[in-house]
């Protein structure tokens, strides 16, 4: 497995726990930036990064930090092809990819804590998407996604 993270400067902390912590367990990190929390940075530019590397394969699976989680992972979800969950919980994780196969999460430095998080991270990564009826409803979302990118 290959993740791609990125974030903004509020969700830098919680993105390199994450890198080490994923890294720790022997899967791959491609960090996408910024490198630092102290410069003021655009969290859009880092969503529509890493969503373009997990549309184009370079990545299997994409993670995402900011301050909440919900404006990286706006950013994330203009990219089509993407499913971008914003998650703080641990059974939001499971359920993100279990129906929705999600392939990209979202989550917030300023919400939780890093234990919650590598949780979250943790249930994410290690859930399978269900198929079946899940399936249907999933390629519903990719019908409206093209219905509304002409």
């Amino acid at each position: 497995m290959k993740i791609g993270l990125g974030s903004d400067h509020g969700g830098y902390n919680l993105k390199k726990e994450i890198v080490r912590y994923l890294e720790g367990k022997g899967i791959e990190c491609v960090d996408f930036g910024p490198d630092n929390s102290l410069e003021s940075v655009d969290y859009p530019v880092y969503g529509e990064v890493v969503a373009n590397a997990v549309v184009r394969e370079e990545v299997d699976y994409g993670i995402l930090c900011c301050g909440t989680g919900i404006g990286i992972s706006l950013a994330a979800n203009k990219v089509p092809g993407i499913r971008c969950a914003v998650v703080s919980d641990v059974f939001s994780a499971k359920m993100s990819k279990a129906h929705n196969d999600a392939n990209m999460l979202s989550l917030g430095e300023r919400v939780l804590g890093r234990g919650l998080a590598l949780e979250i991270v943790e249930a994410w990564i290690n859930t399978e998407f269900e198929g079946d009826r899940h399936s249907r409803r999933v390629d519903m979302i990719k019908e409206i996604e093209k219905k509304h990118s002409k």
